[in-house]
């Protein structure tokens, strides 16, 4: 950076020294101490150059002030230094896993380097419970349910509600030798459980990595089901290069359907409890189930779900996904009943394509957390080789070959940051919502990098707080039942 630019006040005082010490730098003191009067002409020159000096200082602070609020507006070496970290770790895993990429007809859904949270059925001290499920026995995919205690409708009514279970005591041992379940369950009679809206969230992490039960993610959902006032369905997801596309987008698709399945099952037990009486004399719980059991009413989405209120909501790659659940739902219709999506949130997407947007230009060797040749690295894990384009369905959603017209997407908010690579396909794709009367604003947050929001190191971070605050304000458009909230 130039001399002036980088040390301003020295450089105006040695300027002013120089006038000062020029022939122009004139003194204006009576006759009677010795000096004399200047002539017009000189007296002229001086105040030109003068005028000239005032202008020129004026301009070097503006530009100064312009160039130090850009400096100012940049992530914090904190954040930068973890970006390089988080590249070069994050390339290496990339690296491993082309060298030693094979199909696994079984998948994973979380890697073995990844931090977990355990789950607690018991209502925590920040008012959220969290179970975890198992759904399909073919694959690994799972959830990760998050209840917020808004969903009781008195508290007090339901002994300790707020005490912590520890993971080994979740099955507690009664009197009589049987094994008795600790966390939370839903009384029977349902009045004292309130209905709410239902957030699918789909992790990030490149396709490779991240889960539904990692630290980052529980906070993360912890905070949205809190600011949302709304059951949170998190899902693990196969990842790639073990499952690739479209084996995500497939799970996205079947924890859709499950849910549909979970509503109607649940709709029979009540209908079978009200003609029995509201069930059995020695108040046990009526389960109903399909098939050999592989399959029965969730008590927590039973008594607490309301699925005609659903909101897809995707975190970088996530958002693919969630893009992807929230079209097929479109072409599902009633199919899905009573499920249905209302709105879809994607945050910072995973978006690609073969023609280069500015961002991608400005930012493509230096971007935080994700490059170029790391976001092609990603791609190729998890396009099969024969489908490989940057212009695929799956990476590109302005790509003429989608099967659902931009007009009957659902209304989607897009989350996008200052210093993410793929911040412009993102904005480009809510413009062309737009176009076609979709309500699909973008908060573009200034001073941002991917996945500010939702990655551990930035999630205590005010700007990643503000975010969830701001997302929750847009939902309520869609999710409340008064239909009167404030939103943007």
């Amino acid at each position: 950076m130039p001399f002036f630019l980088t040390d301003k006040q020295k450089y105006f005082e040695t300027l002013e020294n120089i006038v000062s010490r020029s022939a122009f730098s004139l003194s204006f003191s009576s006759p009677s101490h010795g000096i004399e009067p200047v002539s017009f002409k000189s007296f002229f020159l001086y105040v030109k150059f003068k005028s000239f000096f005032t202008f020129t200082r004026r301009k070097f602070s503006s530009i100064y002030a312009c160039i130090s609020a850009c400096e100012s507006t940049m992530p914090s070496v904190t954040v930068k230094l973890y970006s390089v970290l988080f590249k070069f770790f994050l390339k290496r895993k990339l690296l491993t896993l082309i060298d030693a990429a094979a199909g696994d007809p079984y998948g994973i859904v979380l890697r073995p380097d990844e931090a977990v949270a355990a789950a607690n059925p018991s209502f925590s001290e920040d008012g959220v419970a969290t179970k975890d499920l198992h759904i399909d026995p073919l694959t690994p995919l799972s959830l990760r349910i998050f209840l917020p205690d808004s969903a009781i409708v008195s508290p007090k009514s339901v002994p300790d509600l707020r005490v912590r279970v520890q993971p080994s005591r979740i099955l507690k041992k009664a009197p009589d030798g049987a094994v008795v379940y600790g966390g939370y369950l839903p009384e029977n009679s349902g009045r004292n459980c309130r209905k709410l809206p239902v957030i699918l969230q789909f992790h990030g992490g490149g396709w490779v990595s991240g889960g539904s039960d990692t630290v980052a993610n529980d906070v993360f959902c912890r905070r949205l089901a809190r600011s949302c006032d709304a059951v949170v369905v998190a899902v693990g997801y196969r990842l790639a290069p073990e499952s690739r596309y479209p084996a995500a987008f497939e799970d996205g698709v079947k924890v859709l359907n499950w849910l549909a399945k979970q509503a109607n099952l649940a709709e029979w037990g009540r209908s079978l409890g009200n003609r029995r009486g509201g069930g059995g004399g020695d108040g046990r719980r009526m389960q109903i189930a399909d098939g050999f059991g592989a399959s029965m009413a969730e008590p927590w989405l039973a008594a607490h779900a309301d699925l005609s209120r659903c909101v897809v909501l995707g975190v970088s790659c996530g958002a693919n996904i969630a893009n992807y659940v929230a079209q097929y739902s479109v072409k599902a219709g009633k199919l899905l009943d009573p499920v249905r999506v209302v709105a879809q949130v994607l945050m910072y997407p995973f978006f690609i394509g073969s023609n280069p947007t500015p961002s991608e230009i400005r930012l493509s060797s230096h971007s935080y957390l994700y490059d170029k040749s790391m976001a092609l690295l990603a791609w190729k894990l998890f396009l099969p080789e024969a489908e490989f384009s940057l212009d695929h369905p799956a990476a590109n959603p302005l790509n003429p070959a989608r099967e659902v017209a931009l007009k009957y997407v659902p209304p989607t908010l897009t989350i996008t940051a200052e210093h993410d690579w793929m911040r412009d396909r993102a904005i480009s794709y809510a413009e062309e919502l737009r176009k076609v009367k979709i309500d699909a604003p973008v908060l573009d947050y200034k001073d941002a990098i991917h996945e500010f929001a939702t990655l551990d190191a930035l999630l205590k971070t005010p700007q990643a707080q503000a975010c969830c605050e701001d997302i929750a304000i847009w939902m309520k458009k869609y999710i409340s039942l008064r239909g009167n909230e404030l939103s943007y």
